[in-house]
This record gives C-alpha cells, sequence and structure tokens, in this order.
C-alpha cells in the first residue's frame, strides 16, 4: 500500500470516528423533574402516558439505542418501540421488537415490519408521543404496498428496476413512495391521534430533500403524482417496471401523498441530525492534520459515474498545480447503469478504478479512494475500494483486465486480488459516499 492510499483510509476512518451519530440523536432529547424536551419541544409528563420508538434504516439501532439511553430513567414513562434495521445491530432493549430490515430489496420481514408498525401507530391516543429515527436504507427495510393488485414479488421486481436505472434516490423514491402504505408522510397520517411526533433524520440523500430519506415516511411529501407519471414516461413503456406497479401509477385510484398544509403536520416535527456535509467537514479537518491543502467540492453529486470521475480527477488536478499535498473532497452519490447481468460490485469501487484507469492513461500521479460511510458498496462486502496510475498495471500482471471488469460491473474479484478494496464491516451509519482525491510531489 502506497504512502497516500494509507492516508486515505486513515482519514475516512477517523471521519466516521468524528461523526459520533449516538451524541447527535441524544442531543436532540432530554429530560427533567416534571417533563422532558423533544427537540426544542417541551411536553410535561403529566400531559403523556408513553412514548412509542419507531426506528428505520441502517442506523436504526444506534439511533434508538441513543434515546433509549436518555428516557430510561424516567421510569413513570411507558416505553415501547420498533427497531428495523440490519441484523447484524440487533437491539434487545425491553418492549422492543426487532426485525432484520433486508436491502436493498424488500423482502417478507419488510411486510412484517410494515404491519407491526402499523398496529402500533393505530394504538395512538392523544397522549401519545412518537419518536421516528429514519435513516438510508428505511425504503426497503419497511415496506408494505397501498394496494391488493401489487404483490411482494411486483415490488421487488419494481425495486431492482429502480436500482439498475439509474435514476437519482430522490426520484427513485418518489416512485416509491405513491405506491407504498408507509411512505410519503403515511406514517405521520397513521398516528394522528398522537399529541406530537418528533422524527430525527440521518441523511443518505441532497441536503435539500429531507423527504427523500428513507422515502420520507413521516415527512410531508415534495413530490406529486404527476412526478412519477413523466419519470414513468422517461423510463420508458419498455422498462421492466411490473404492470400492476405502472397501472396503479396511472389509475384514479392513486392518491396524492400527504402535503405540507396537512393537519397532523401541525403536531410534528423534523430535524436532520447528521448528513454528508458533517462528513465533508469531518474529513477536511483530518486531511488538513494530515498536511493537505483541502478543497470541498460536491457539484457532482448524483452526476453518471464517468462525468463525475472527470470533474474530479480535472479539479484535483488544478489543485495540485498551485499546491505541493492537496486533498479534493466529495461527498454524495454517483449514478452508475448496471448491465443486464451484473457481477459483483458496487458503485465506489467502480469509480474509484475508472478513475484509476484515467490516471493510467494520462500518466498521473493520483490517490482515488472512493467508499460508503455504511460500510457496504452495493453488492460488495467492501465499503469501496482505493486505486491510482499503477492501478492498471498491477491488474494487468495479475492477467486481470480492468476495462472488462468496468464493462461487466464485476469489479470485486479485480480490487479485491490487487489489494484495493476497502472493508470497514457494516459502520452502524449511512452518511452516502465520501470520495477522496490525493496527490503530493
Amino acid at each position: 500500500m502506497t504512502e497516500l492510499a494509507e492516508i486515505a483510509r486513515t482519514i475516512f476512518a477517523n471521519s466516521l470516528k468524528t461523526v459520533d451519530l449516538g451524541h447527535r440523536v441524544s442531543s436532540q432529547v432530554s429530560v427533567s423533574a416534571d417533563s422532558f424536551v423533544l427537540s426544542g419541544s417541551v411536553i410535561p409528563f403529566s400531559e403523556v402516558d408513553e412514548v412509542i420508538t419507531i426506528a428505520v434504516g441502517k442506523a436504526a439501532a444506534t439511533m434508538y439505542s441513543a434515546i433509549e439511553q436518555v428516557l430510561n430513567p424516567v421510569r413513570s414513562l411507558r416505553r415501547r418501540g420498533i427497531v428495523v434495521g440490519p441484523a447484524h445491530h440487533k437491539t434487545d432493549w425491553p418492549n422492543t421488537e426487532f426485525f432484520a430490515g433486508a436491502h436493498p430489496i424488500p423482502d417478507s420481514v419488510s411486510l412484517d415490519a410494515a404491519q407491526a408498525a402499523l398496529a402500533m401507530l393505530s394504538t395512538a391516543t392523544a397522549r401519545s408521543v412518537f419518536v421516528f429515527l429514519i435513516s438510508g436504507g428505511a425504503s426497503a427495510m419497511m415496506e408494505q404496498p397501498i394496494h391488493e393488485s401489487i404483490s411482494l414479488r411486483d415490488i421487488d421486481s419494481f425495486y431492482d428496476t429502480l436500482i439498475s436505472s439509474g435514476l437519482s434516490i430522490a426520484r427513485m423514491n418518489a416512485l416509491r413512495k405513491h405506491v407504498s402504505a408507509v411512505k410519503g408522510g403515511r406514517l405521520a397520517e397513521a398516528a394522528s391521534a398522537a399529541r406530537f411526533q418528533l422524527t430525527l433524520l440521518v441523511s443518505d440523500v441532497p441536503t435539500s430533500t429531507p423527504d427523500a430519506i428513507g422515502s420520507g415516511p413521516t415527512l410531508p411529501d415534495s413530490t406529486t403524482l404527476a412526478d412519477c407519471l413523466h419519470i414513468l414516461d422517461e423510463l420508458g413503456q419498455h422498462s421492466q417496471v411490473p404492470q400492476s406497479v405502472r397501472a396503479f401509477l396511472e389509475s384514479p385510484e392513486c392518491p396524492e401523498t400527504p402535503r405540507t398544509d396537512e393537519p397532523i403536520f401541525a403536531r410534528s416535527q423534523w430535524r436532520t441530525v447528521l448528513s454528508s456535509d458533517d462528513l465533508a467537514e469531518a474529513a477536511s479537518v483530518h486531511a488538513r492534520a494530515a498536511g493537505f491543502h483541502v478543497v470541498i467540492d460536491n457539484t457532482c453529486d448524483e452526476w453518471e459515474y464517468r462525468k463525475a470521475g472527470a470533474y474530479l480527477l480535472d479539479r484535483s488536478r488544478m489543485l495540485a498545480e498551485k499546491y505541493r499535498k492537496s486533498c479534493l473532497i466529495s461527498v454524495g452519490e454517483i449514478g452508475v447503469q448496471l448491465p443486464a447481468v451484473p457481477g459483483l460490485g458496487g458503485r465506489n469501487g467502480h469509480f474509484a478504478l475508472w478513475c484509476g484507469e484515467q490516471a493510467a492513461l494520462s500518466g498521473e500521479d493520483v490517490t482515488i479512494f472512493s467508499a460508503g460511510s455504511d460500510g457496504i458498496d452495493g453488492g460488495s462486502d467492501a465499503a469501496g475500494a482505493i486505486c491510482d496510475q499503477h492501478t492498471v498495471q498491477e491488474a494487468n500482471r495479475l492477467g486481470l483486465s480492468v476495462e472488462d471488469a468496468l464493462l461487466e460491473f464485476n469489479t470485486d474479484p479485480l480490487l479485491n486480488a490487487i489489494g484495493a478494496l476497502v472493508k470497514t464491516g457494516p459502520t452502524g451509519n449511512n452518511l452516502r459516499d465520501l470520495r477522496l482525491f490525493l496527490r503530493s510531489s
């Protein structure tokens, strides 16, 4: 491993430690002798019988534990909840039902989790308080089709089509919201009898679209049915969108999702406690500590991966002309359209390998790091990869073709063979992807 690759790994690891999710969540809740405060709203214990917490997503267990640790000392307050998250993050808090959430495709457990949540929400009274904890991955982990004509098999096929479509996450989730009984504000609607609702969000989407996080189960929806029909038109009649889904979205039976002016949202608050901006800032602190001139540039968020890679390589090149040691930081996600039968890999490894190939062609001395903050890169068990101008040569020496790996979306075997994968295991957080372009002369 080169020195720059080691530095990149260290910046990533230290940045993940800096964005302390548990602390960010617990800071939104406090208790006193006769009341508790939820994100600035004071609620006397005398006005509440119970607090119900529902956590869904890759960071569900971490967020739920942070809330429970604050409320646990209040013995007079009845508490119960549901956690839907990765299987290896199972929580054992009392009066808590855990569901091992599927991702990126819903399964029968996703339906069970949705039904359990809806059943719990149906018990809400004017003396109930709900705390919703939503993070990336929630869309697949909790799902319930809104119409009986749409089966689980249809939903699975629909998700698979969306994932391979190249659509941005916000546009994918616009479609998901309108065919789901638990997305696009409908969980909040199901808990409309409650005294108060608080939603805390860990953002895996652009910061301007919080209702896209986990398909916005408890937030007013900024997308419309007209948006969905426009996206369907773009996908085309020959796309693999199941007929039942397409027919429902095009039918008069398909309702709009709850809007901002719905009465329920007058008793609701939502806060984003962590986003990719926090991850970028943490990375910048650690890169500066390592002696690099740092620039954060998220211009290419949600661009197609080759367009984003070309832009960032060029931007990094300009920095290198001015500074001996430079680190270009970019967060967000890039688009990769999958082939009909993709191999093993994820967008981060794919992106890093493509950039490494470009660096080899231009003869540039640059180290490219790209990894998911959740520790998972698509179908890979790695978080991402680190490549540089020597990557192609290393692959060729082993008889491996970078061109074939990229064409077949089968980058993991090659990256693993040359020791370029970044493996962290699931991190319990999800703040999108971090990309670093390091140069030192």
